[in-house]
């Protein structure tokens, strides 16, 4: 399941979401892009991520007006990505990877 994220609140603190469901390790980069170096990782459970703030994605116009296929096209081409601290590292993710996590565990 995929959680989107909410662009709203760029104090909260987030948890991770594997989109395929699949455990694998989230890249933290020192930019917003899929090439950008590798500065750390996330682990499938990580938690209590602190999001330092969202760019790109949908607006919540484009979200109500625009068709699925439209908005598909528009996620691809503006992806969504989040400048987030994780254990002491800083570093951007791709935004549909994060849920919001209220982390009292």
């Amino acid at each position: 399941m995929l959680l989107v994220a909410n662009r709203l609140s760029p104090g909260n603190r987030w948890g991770v979401e594997c989109a395929t469901g699949i455990p694998i390790l989230l890249n933290l980069r020192a930019a917003p892009n899929p090439r950008a170096r590798i500065v750390g990782a996330i682990p499938p459970d990580g938690a209590c991520i602190r999001n330092l703030g969202c760019r790109g994605g949908l607006s919540f116009q484009e979200f109500t007006e625009l068709s699925p296929a439209e908005r598909k096209q528009r996620e691809r081409e503006h992806p969504r990505w989040c400048r987030v601290e994780y254990r002491g590292v800083t570093g951007w993710v791709a935004g549909r990877y994060l849920a919001e996590d209220d982390c009292r565990r």
